[in-house]
């Protein structure tokens, strides 16, 4: 009798669900689709045949193949991939306000959701290709299940937190889900390679830029910005498949960043504006008018992606 009275309330509920506006299903179509060409391009363009004379040791020898020797070169490349985020706390702090510890939120990433998990990167290998420098792109997610029971420390309004309560009966939202993003500059070392199979290794560091959305449940409105928040790191282990012009990559990237997010109350706009708002109300000293929600995001990321790579002609003897 109990599964029967419950059943019908849950239907009923399931029925009156608005249906999701055709609009955004074909911005996520388009997006995945626009994806999908992109990476299709560069895998043509990674295969094509390499007949310039810019691989010929010398002139008028035969072509030298970068595929089987790594040299001196430059490559851009995008990829697509799935993180793992562990569980952490988030630190809500306004001054005389709130000071409130939410514990160890399951962060979701959702990679394969609009908007997607994806990166882009420029590496430049140096003479005897063996050591080479990157800079790294990475947009990833992190949200936080508004449904999720955690434990709660500290105060909140001035006053005690609750022991333990749903994420969503504090925060109507508390995500970075337009960007968990990381900017990394880093250093990186090809091993021994395998014929056409290279493995390769580095570390970076670099800057958090995520675009947060945080909004708590009893504040005016809504924080939806890019934000500088901290610093982040990564290490890195993967195996190029180098093709003709170009590569076919998988990799494991472990990442860390340190956030401490300003709430706003403000919807922003661009990356470069939303920063230039940002310095500017630090630079002034007025602090966020509704505190800090700090966080620090720990992930396995599992990645593959593509390659174009960009030869320097050979000096003739």
């Amino acid at each position: 009798m109990i599964s029967i009275r419950i059943q019908p309330p849950v239907w009923q509920r399931e029925v009156r669900l608005p249906a999701t506006p055709r609009a955004p299903q074909r911005a996520q179509a388009l997006n995945v689709a626009a994806s999908c060409v992109a990476m299709a391009m560069i895998v043509m363009a990674a295969a094509a045949p390499d007949n310039s004379a810019a691989n010929r040791t010398a002139a008028g020898a035969a072509p030298k193949s970068t595929a089987t020797n790594p040299d001196r070169e430059r490559d851009f490349g995008a990829y697509l991939g799935s993180p793992y985020t562990y569980p952490s706390d988030f630190h809500l702090k306004k001054e005389g306000v709130h000071d409130l510890t939410v514990k160890d939120v399951n962060w979701f990433t959702n990679p394969f959701h609009h908007p997607l998990y994806y990166g882009v990167r420029y590496q430049s290998w140096y003479t005897g290709g063996r050591f080479g420098t990157m800079v790294d792109f990475t947009h990833s997610k992190a949200y936080a299940p508004l449904d999720q029971n955690a434990k709660m420390e500290g105060t909140l309004e001035g006053k005690p937190a609750p022991g333990e309560a749903k994420i969503g009966d504090i925060f109507k939202r508390l995500e970075f889900s337009h960007g968990h993003n990381m900017l990394t500059f880093n250093g990186l070392m090809r091993f021994a390679s395998f014929g056409v199979l290279s493995p390769y290794g580095g570390i970076g560091a670099g800057i958090s830029l995520p675009h947060a959305e945080m909004h708590l449940s009893t504040d005016p409105a809504r924080t939806y910005e890019y934000q500088y928040t901290g610093p982040a790191v990564q290490a890195l282990l993967g195996l190029e498949m180098r093709l003709p012009t170009g590569s076919v990559f998988v990799e494991y990237k472990f990442t860390l960043a340190d956030y401490t997010a300003p709430i706003t109350h403000r919807d922003g706009s661009l990356l470069g504006t939303d920063l230039y708002n940002q310095f500017t109300r630090w630079w002034s000293g007025e602090p966020p008018p509704g505190g800090f929600g700090s966080v620090r995001l720990t992930s396995h990321q599992a990645i593959g992606g593509f390659l174009v790579r960009f030869v320097p002609a050979a000096k003739s003897r």
